[in-house]
């Protein structure tokens, strides 16, 4: 397929694509629209913050949206001393950072990563689109692993993890975003969520996270197997009403016309008692109406992509 070296496809291939059906262009300008929480199934709300709540900077081209889903989860660092601030403004301005780098100094369209973390756990959305194209099964086009990107979805976490350890609120944060994707695009954790060393020669995503890439695995399997755990209990009925068909208890009469309220007892041989009955109402009932393939990086460029 041609590639343009912005980290996108040329007019000719993405015209190919568009002939097959296979992909759809989205203009960047409504991702504030994808809202703030993600509902789940069996979980509650995951809390991404959308490119807006950072103030991202237009992107150079409209998303490229293909219409079947990513295969591999690639887990990225971005090689970036280890910061102590874990606030939410901290995470914005790393995104706005990452965002500038990857336009102005590699020339792409957009930021490369679909997912940012920050140190202090915070999710943010990264290329345009992607919020709209995860919810919808689908998958844009990122600049994160060359050669890889049409088939794969990025997640970078701030860091660097050469040698240092991850902190407990990114991990956590890791665990329910692949937990999410899995659960979004039907991937089994152990096949799916890969490092990126695993496609490119490189060292990312340092030797301590890719380390734990086993027990990401597993993290996220017990993740979605809690969530459909909480699922099947939801869609048990209540204890307090008895399955269809249960024998009454002994001395219980069932309800039927003429015969005693439902759950009285009556002695052997009494006559269950006659309720008077209501008149009819003619009150009239009212209802209310229902009311969406990167440049090669320059050898001493800073390292904002792992």
């Amino acid at each position: 397929m041609s590639m343009h070296p912005n980290g996108g496809l040329t007019r000719r291939g993405l015209a190919a694509l568009l002939g097959l059906g296979l992909v759809e262009v989205i203009t960047p300008g409504a991702a504030s629209a994808d809202g703030r929480r993600i509902p789940r199934e069996g979980g509650p709300p995951l809390l991404v913050h959308t490119r807006r709540d950072w103030q991202a900077l237009p992107a150079r081209r409209p998303a490229t949206v293909f219409r079947t889903p990513p295969n591999r989860i690639v887990v990225h660092h971005t090689a970036t001393p280890n910061s102590e601030d874990y606030s939410l403004a901290h995470a914005y301005r790393l995104s706005r950072r990452i965002q500038r780098f990857h336009m102005r100094a590699r020339g792409w369209d957009d930021t490369g990563q679909q997912l940012t973390i920050s140190r202090g756990g915070h999710i943010m959305e990264g290329r345009n689109r992607s919020l709209a194209a995860i919810r919808n099964g689908r998958h844009v086009l990122g600049a994160q692993a060359l050669n890889h990107n049409g088939h794969t979805i990025g997640i970078e976490n701030e860091g660097d993890y050469s040698d240092s350890p991850v902190p407990g609120t990114l991990w956590d944060s890791l665990v329910e975003t692949c937990a999410w994707l899995c659960a979004e695009y039907d991937l089994d954790p152990f096949r799916a969520i890969v490092g990126h060393r695993d496609l490119v020669a490189t060292d990312c995503p340092g030797d301590v996270l890719y380390g734990r890439l086993t027990e990401l695995r597993e993290d996220v399997a017990d993740r979605l197997d809690a969530q459909e755990e909480q699922e099947e209990q939801e869609e048990q009925p209540s204890e307090d009403v008895p399955p269809s068909g249960e024998a009454p208890s002994p001395g219980e009469v069932p309800p039927s016309d003429g015969g005693a309220p439902s759950g009285q007892v009556t002695a052997p041989g009494e006559v269950p008692p006659i309720e008077p009955v209501s008149p009819p109402l003619h009150d009239p009932v009212h209802v209310s109406p229902d009311p969406g393939v990167p440049a090669s990086p320059a050898p001493n460029a800073p390292r904002l992509d792992g």
